[in-house]
């Protein structure tokens, strides 16, 4: 591993309201779930891997993987998620410095993210880095210090904030860029038309 020592974070705490409240991450992409797409790519890239969830652990238990609640009540998003890893990764993996948080629901990530986002992060001297394919930037594709643990505590806990980047905007960001064609690395899959979408490029681009 050509970068620091880095856990992978899935992010899988959502409600899923737009697939019926299915758990969409089990849909089956090219012949596997997109969980297990997901996981795959990450476990060349990280020292190890948890799961961000909020409902019964139970439905993970296949994984053999922690799996991690969020401390901030209320259903508060995908911070609460990130704080969740950077939380359990200070207490149970002290000599990793380093999340890379990604959602459940992407089947195309990159086998390069971890790597590529780490090279951003460090040539525009920053403390963060995120990832952008196309026109679009993602968010919660990115690489949080633990070191920032107790600001993005005090920003959910005390300060309300909710979204990913009203909170990055304070800090210095790397940004490592990736072509949204053929296929979008960070398309998710939220509806049953995107779960269809998906399939079909599984289909006509195997390599990804």
């Amino acid at each position: 591993m050509a970068h620091p020592e880095t856990l992978g974070v899935v992010l899988a705490g959502g409600r899923a309201r737009r697939m019926g409240g299915g758990d969409k991450a089990r849909i089956r992409i090219g012949g596997a779930s997109i969980l297990e797409r997901v996981l795959d790519r990450l476990r060349a890239q990280c020292s190890g891997i948890i799961v961000s969830a909020n409902a019964d652990p139970a439905r993970f238990g296949d994984l053999k993987l922690p799996v991690v609640a969020d401390s901030v009540p209320d259903h508060a998003g995908p911070l609460a998620g990130i704080l969740a890893g950077l939380d359990w990764t200070a207490r149970h993996a002290p000599e990793i410095e380093w999340i890379v948080s990604v959602p459940g629901d992407c089947p195309f990530l990159p086998h390069d993210l971890a790597a590529r986002l780490h090279q951003a992060r460090a040539a525009a001297g920053a403390q963060l880095a995120c990832a952008r394919s196309g026109e679009w930037t993602h968010p919660v594709v990115a690489l949080w210090p633990v070191t920032l643990r107790e600001e993005l505590r005090h920003a959910l806990t005390v300060e309300g904030v909710r979204k990913v980047d009203q909170w990055t905007a304070r800090y210095p960001i790397g940004i490592a860029q990736w072509p949204a064609a053929p296929v979008d690395p960070f398309f998710n899959v939220n509806t049953p038309e995107q779960a269809a979408a998906a399939e079909r490029m599984a289909a006509e681009h195997p390599d990804m």
